[in-house]
Parts: C-alpha cells; sequence; structure tokens
C-alpha cells in the first residue's frame, strides 16, 4: 500500500507540474491566432508567446496580461540597448473606463516620460489591443534588429489617471518584471537586469542607513542624554554619550540622505514628495543641532533656558520625523513584512524602556527634592533654636 501511495503520488505531482509548465500553451486567442512558443513570466500574472520567422528577422507576438480591470494600462517591451525601464521599446495598451483597449507604441527615454505614443527604435508593422473576461492582449509583429534574437525584455500594469497612463506601483512584484528573452531558442531568464540589481542594492542600503541612523540611534541618544543625567555618578559621562550617539547617528544619516539623492536622480520622474520633505527637513534640523552644540552657553547662563528648550524641542521634532518617515520609506521599499516587524518590535522595546527608566528617574527626582526639602527644613530650625 505504500509503494503505492507514494506511485500516486509521484504521478499527481508530474501531472501537476506538466499541467503548470504548459498553462499558457492553453490559452486561445481570437481570431484562432497559434503561437508556437510561450512563456509564463515569473510576476505580475503575464504571459508572452510568439512566432519566430528567421528567414525576414520579424517575431509576432502575443503579450497576454490577466486579471486587469477597467482604467489600466500594461505595457510590455525590449529593451535593446540596455535593462531596465529606460530605453525599453514597449508595446502599450490602454484601457478605458468602457473597456475598449488602445494598442500602440512607446519609446521610455526616461522615467518620466509618462508612455506617450511614439515609434520604436525598430519597425512594428502590425499592433493592436483587446480585452476579453478582464484578460488584456497585445498583439504585435516585431522587425528585430539585425543579427540579433536576444533582447531583454521589460513589462508592467499601472493605472490610468485622466485618460493617460500613470504612475505604476513600486512593490516587489513591479521590480522584479524585467528578464531576458532569446525568439530564437525561447529561452528566458528573470531578473537579469544588472541595473535594476544596482538600483535595488542602493534603495536597500539607503533604508538601512536611515532607519538606523534617524530611527534608532537618534531616540537611543535622547534616552541617554534624558535619564543618565540624574544619577549623580553619570555627570559628565552622559554627556559624552549623547554626543557620541547623536553625532554617530548625524554621520550614518548623512550618508543614507546622499544614497536618496543619488536614488532620486537616477529615478527622474519617480517623486515620493512626502518621504523626500521630511528627509530634507531631517537633515537641515539634525544639521541644526549640530551647529548649536557649539552654540552651547555654560549652565549658569542666562541663556542656557531658552537654548534647552530650543535643543529638546528641536531633538523631539527630528524623532518624531525620523519614525514618520522610517515608516514611509518602508511602505515605498514594499520588503518583506519581517523588516517592519522588526522595526516596530524595535521602538516597542525602545518605548518599553523610555517608560521604566521615566517613572525611576522621576521617583529619583521627587525623592531628591523630598530629602532637599527636610534638610532646609531641618536647618531652618537648628538656627532658629
Amino acid at each position: 500500500m505504500g509503494k503505492s501511495f507514494h506511485s500516486t503520488l509521484f504521478i499527481l505531482i508530474t501531472i501537476l507540474t506538466i499541467a503548470y509548465a504548459q498553462n499558457c500553451n492553453t490559452v486561445t486567442f481570437s481570431n484562432n491566432n497559434v503561437f508556437a512558443t510561450c512563456v509564463t513570466l515569473p510576476v505580475l500574472n503575464s504571459q508572452l508567446h510568439w512566432n519566430y520567422h528567421p528567414t525576414n528577422a520579424s517575431v509576432d507576438v502575443a503579450y497576454r496580461q490577466t486579471g486587469v480591470s477597467n482604467s489600466q494600462w500594461v505595457a510590455w517591451g525590449l529593451n535593446v540597448g540596455g535593462s531596465g525601464m529606460v530605453g525599453a521599446q514597449a508595446l502599450v495598451g490602454l484601457i478605458s473606463s468602457n473597456g475598449s483597449v488602445q494598442g500602440y507604441t512607446s519609446s521610455v527615454s526616461g522615467y518620466g516620460t509618462g508612455l506617450q505614443p511614439s515609434d520604436l527604435s525598430f519597425d512594428v508593422p502590425r499592433i493592436r489591443a483587446e480585452m476579453v473576461n478582464g484578460d488584456v492582449v497585445i498583439y504585435a509583429t516585431l522587425v528585430l534588429p539585425a543579427g540579433r534574437t536576444s533582447f531583454n525584455q521589460v513589462w508592467q500594469v499601472g493605472p490610468v489617471t485622466n485618460g493617460a497612463p500613470g504612475i505604476h506601483q513600486m512593490g516587489n512584484a513591479n521590480r522584479n518584471s524585467v528578464g531576458n528573452v532569446d525568439f530564437s531558442t525561447g529561452q528566458t531568464t528573470a531578473n537579469s537586469g544588472s541595473v535594476g540589481g544596482s538600483r535595488r542594492r542602493k534603495r536597500n542600503t539607503h533604508g538601512v542607513l536611515n532607519a538606523v541612523s534617524w530611527g534608532v540611534m537618534m531616540p537611543m541618544g535622547a534616552m541617554a542624554a534624558r535619564y543618565l543625567k540624574v544619577f549623580k555618578g553619570a555627570n559628565p559621562a552622559w554627556f559624552y554619550i549623547h554626543v557620541t550617539c547623536q553625532a554617530s547617528a548625524y554621520i550614518v544619516g548623512v550618508a543614507g540622505w546622499a544614497t536618496g539623492l543619488k536614488l532620486g536622480s537616477d529615478s527622474t520622474g519617480i517623486r515620493y514628495n512626502t518621504h523626500r520633505n521630511i528627509g530634507i527637513a531631517l537633515f537641515v534640523l539634525g544639521t541644526i543641532q549640530a551647529f548649536a552644540l557649539l552654540l552651547r552657553p555654560k549652565p549658569d547662563n542666562k541663556y542656557r533656558f531658552y537654548w534647552n528648550i530650543y535643543h529638546h524641542s528641536m531633538g523631539y521634532a527630528v524623532i518624531i520625523l525620523s519614525i514618520i518617515n522610517v515608516f514611509k520609506g518602508l511602505d515605498i521599499l514594499d520588503p518583506e513584512k519581517k523588516w517592519k516587524r522588526a522595526y516596530i518590535g524595535i521602538l516597542i522595546s525602545l518605548a518599553v524602556n523610555a517608560v521604566i527608566w521615566e517613572a525611576y528617574t522621576w521617583f529619583i527626582v521627587l525623592k531628591r527634592k523630598k530629602e532637599d526639602k527636610r534638610t532646609h527644613v531641618g536647618n531652618g530650625y537648628g538656627q532658629s533654636a
């Protein structure tokens, strides 16, 4: 019975594997179109079907995007000279609110092009698009550049805003919709674009640097200043701990901020205004705080009281904005949920420690005031006696 069960399980797995591998071959198209080769693309519920004609170096393609709603756009294209979105020669299907689809070509010269209709770097004698039962298919004939059959490919889906293609999302699926296709051999690979991989590494570096500096080290430095200075034996050690922590956080944070500027310059047309503006504000406030240290009055100076108000209010504003911007960045990066949970866990840990230390320091402060009052009263009685 054991052998029979294992044999049955093996057959079922084999059948399912074959069915999955051939699922793009089961698709039927209008006008009885038949394609010799097809691949299921790894993300965004997409498929690519084609017939390659070596005699005239042309290829008939059908790009199929499933589960599309009205007022969306879909696109597939080849990047002849590079990888990624910029430089892609795209076939676009623009879906109107009534369900009709406009098929056209668009040469993507930059992130801000908006997929306007334009000619491609190679001929496209035929293009049309249709929508059937929530599936959009773009049909086209491409005249490939001479001597080449292998290209980097990109594909994407996004919203239609006021009748024009809007900016697509930046989730993992959208960022990973790149690869390579060889129309002659039928081989495809995913995530072959080194430019996209480099940009992802920069985004991750930017996120880690800012989360650690502004989002963790800054609050820890503030806690050191607030709670350690209560202990008489910690003076002036608490000050040096505070300065070291905040200065380190500022230096690391500036590195993260600079990485963000580089990402922005490399991603013309992609804007995260709230995240960017908060980042600029943090850099300015952090720099002012750093210079304020040089203008710190002595404890007995009459302006020290006002400096303390300024320094504390500015510091807490930096911490609050830092935490908000870390979450903004996490929403943009869209990493695995465990990273956001880990940061939330760190914040909860810091908050719990802050509550405990706050209660303990107030206990010490009130106890000292009570003792000082008792000593003062005792000294007063002694003098009157």
